[in-house]
């Protein structure tokens, strides 16, 4: 059994010497042009050439839960493409649009302020009946975001393409929901995968049905933003913030207007970071579970894109 590697921005070795150690049996190696045939490969934004010169692949595991970059490259018919379920993201994400949710709600960034200036100020407490919050795709990651809000008693709300039963969530699903869910939210999540189908769905007639004052938390993918409707959104004052980690080209350019907008916070792509040693882990399990004829979580729908 072969193994190959192919990760852009980031060094494969410590992935090779990784699935060594969990697949003694197999042969791992970092990809170079005109490597022999592979079995599997673990890859992450990986060059055409790659997939054009590995034609004996059973199957490719991206080495995060995205998989928009790679449906972008001309895969062989029958491929299959496996995602990862969770490793670890899960409990990041959850922290980060609790964070982002709590932080906004308490009114820290005014706090903050003033006590930058001096001054020690009192803001009326809010009502969480009245902060709803809406999550915009219900897989693995949003789940787990929608369960840890309601920890904190916020009322929550759902939205997937498919019906899902979340305990405790206002589950919307379909087309036909997305304007009810929209309208029932002050605070609305993006995890949603990026498809055609969802490229742009956060723009001026979505973010405009929020809630007064409504605020958004874009944690999946730059490409659901449209910049501009935000920005115009903000500035009427309709929505009253965004905290976004995701965005159209990374890095975020020097000259962007989300750097200086007063009403958004700005984090380079970290809300869920790939951890190494449970992503190796978890590809390993699914290669020897493949090699055993079994079927693994995670496969890719190429026509859903996700």
């Amino acid at each position: 059994m072969r193994i190959t590697v192919c990760l852009s921005q980031q060094k494969p070795e410590p992935w090779v010497a990784g699935l060594q150690a969990a697949l003694p049996g197999a042969q791992v190696s970092a990809w170079q042009p005109g490597d022999p045939p592979a079995d599997w490969a673990v890859v992450w934004a990986p060059p055409q050439a790659f997939i054009d010169e590995q034609t004996d692949l059973r199957a490719l595991f991206n080495t995060g839960a995205g998989v928009d970059a790679l449906l972008q490259l001309r895969l062989p018919p029958g491929l299959r493409v496996v995602r990862l379920d969770d490793a670890g993201m899960s409990v990041q994400m959850a922290e980060y649009v609790c964070h982002a949710v709590i932080r906004h709600f308490r009114e820290f960034d005014g706090y903050e302020a003033d006590t930058r200036e001096g001054r020690w100020s009192y803001r009326k407490p809010r009502s969480r009946a009245d902060w709803p919050v809406g999550v915009m795709g219900l897989g693995v990651l949003g789940t787990r975001v929608a369960q840890a809000l309601r920890v904190f008693d916020f009322p929550v709300h759902g939205w997937s393409r498919s019906p899902r039963e979340v305990p405790g969530v206002v589950c919307h699903a379909g087309e036909a929901a997305l304007d009810g869910f929209l309208t029932s939210c002050r605070v609305l999540v993006n995890l949603l995968p990026l498809t055609p189908q969802t490229e742009n769905i956060l723009n001026r007639q979505t973010l405009g049905r929020l809630l007064p004052g409504g605020y958004l938390i874009n944690v999946a993918r730059g490409a659901h933003l449209v910049d501009d409707d935000l920005l115009a959104l903000l500035d009427s004052g309709h929505l009253a913030g965004a905290t976004l980690d995701v965005f159209r080209t990374e890095p975020l350019p020097a000259n962007h207007p989300f750097w200086s907008h007063p009403r958004l916070t700005v984090t380079p792509h970290t809300s869920a970071r790939t951890l190494r040693d449970e992503s190796i882990a978890q590809i390993a399990g699914k290669i020897a579970a493949l090699q055993r004829g079994e079927p693994v979580a995670g496969v890719v729908d190429p026509v859903r894109g996700y």
